[in-house]
């Protein structure tokens, strides 16, 4: 049954892809495009890396003025009714000294595999309690950083209505709570983004829920349920048909929060480079980061800074961090 529902999905979006054709005309390439890219100190700590080194040279070299930060639960609240925010005030004062603006994810659900990043004490607990627990993460993090140099929008929650990742419950209903709590605590200064799936939905639901519809741009990636690699079909013409008719019908702006610029893995744990080669290279990148330009899209965040680092200082391949950074520093 899930393969078949894979495959019919693939079905619609290249059907929509081709609804979208027509557009292209309307979407020529954007010229002052804002470059972003998103970290998460989980990621990089699984590569085995300095997590502050990678991310100091994500700003400090790399050139980064803008930047998404995964604010992972397990990381936060690694017991109950304990907080621990050390690593993220890092985190967010080093954005604030370097210049940069950042778009903070927080959440039950954040950027990188398994999406759901709970602690251990809250995977005991019921969905109520869960949810319960969530707010109350929610409302010590707002405080603590709304009013922070550094913080450009919050994020809340990651591809919330998506059925991707290990996820014990997903909840519509909830998640627009926990928006009002985070828009209230704020003071409504600054804009809540809500993430869907760029090639998987209309984005219909990110952009009701949220002040700006944040998306994601995968254009080669691993079906587990059909056991191949599958490049999406679709032109620069369907994100810009897509975000058009957001535009549209809720007066909503379209951001992409993650550009494909790393190897999608097979399993979502990454191997070690086994399998690079088949969703990316350097003309790979290059390709995805022009491509962008002609969804008429203007603000991307590259998803990937973690490994390029790690290229670089463990592979001795440096070619994707210097393409970044002459990206960034155009």
């Amino acid at each position: 049954m899930r393969k078949k529902f894979a495959i019919l999905g693939v079905l619609i979006l290249l059907l929509a892809g081709a609804l979208g054709i027509f557009y292209c005309w309307r979407a020529p390439e954007t010229e002052d495009v804002v470059w972003g890219v998103s970290f998460s100190q989980k990621q990089a700590a699984a590569l085995g890396l300095d997590w502050p080194v990678v991310y100091s040279a994500l700003l400090n070299d790399l050139g980064a003025k803008k930047i998404r930060i995964a604010a992972h639960w397990d990381l936060l609240a690694p017991r109950p009714g304990e907080y621990d925010f050390s690593d993220l005030d890092r985190q967010m004062d080093e954005a604030a000294r370097a210049g940069a603006k950042t778009v903070l994810v927080i959440g039950m659900k954040t950027p990188r595999w398994p999406e759901c990043h709970l602690p251990e004490w809250a995977k005991a607990l019921d969905k109520e309690r869960q949810q319960t627990a969530v707010l109350a993460m929610l409302e010590t993090a707002v405080i603590r950083y709304r009013d922070h140099p550094a913080l450009e929008f919050w994020q809340v929650e990651n591809e919330p209505l998506f059925p991707f990742g290990e996820c014990p419950w997903r909840d519509e209903k909830f998640l627009q709570k926990e928006i009002a709590l985070v828009k209230s605590l704020d003071g409504n200064k600054r804009p809540v983004v809500i993430s869907d799936s760029g090639e998987g939905s209309w984005w219909f639901n990110a952009a009701n829920a949220g002040d700006i519809a944040g998306i994601t741009m995968y254009r080669r990636v691993y079906f587990s349920e059909l056991g191949i690699y599958v490049d999406y079909l679709l032109p620069p013409a369907f994100y810009a048909f897509k975000a058009e008719l957001v535009g549209l019908l809720f007066k909503k702006r379209v951001v992409c929060v993650e550009l494909q610029a790393e190897p999608w893995a097979i399993g979502q744990k990454y191997d070690g480079g086994a399998n690079d080669a088949e969703t990316m290279d350097i003309d790979r990148f290059r390709e995805n980061v022009a491509f962008a330009r002609n969804t008429g899209l203007d603000e991307f965040y590259l998803w990937g800074g973690e490994w390029w680092y790690w290229m670089k200082a463990k592979k001795d391949r440096p070619e994707f961090w210097e393409e970044a950074k002459t990206l960034f520093r155009k």
